[in-house]
């Protein structure tokens, strides 16, 4: 969701603007985009809250989407690393196996370099 999307919500809820009054409509215009920009605010600031109890970073987030962004990545890595260390620990249960367990984490951790 973005401010024009939260603008468009807040005129369907009954928000007025008279356009026949260019001032009063730029007054109340800016009152629209600044109710948005607490709305976005403040949703951001709810997934990002989220983010850091689950521990996960929120880098340089400064909307949902990058916020949103920014977690898909971290899973994909958290995976990813988890797969490996499926595989190396392989290694320590069976000996002779170490050599492929070993080469299968090193491709499972070499994919995120893609």
């Amino acid at each position: 969701m973005n401010r024009e999307d939260i603008i468009r919500m807040a005129r369907e809820a009954g928000f007025k603007v008279d356009w026949q009054h260019a001032d009063v409509a730029e007054i109340k215009a800016k009152r629209y985009e600044y109710f948005a920009a607490l709305v976005a605010n403040a949703e951001r600031e709810k997934l990002a809250a989220w983010m850091m109890r689950q521990g996960y970073a929120t880098g340089h987030g400064d909307s949902i989407e990058k916020l949103l962004e920014e977690l898909e990545w971290q899973i994909v890595e958290r995976e990813r690393e988890a797969c490996a260390k499926v595989c190396e620990d392989i290694d320590t249960e069976y000996e002779g196996e170490d050599v492929l367990a070993t080469w299968c984490a090193t491709a499972i951790r070499a994919r995120c370099k893609q």
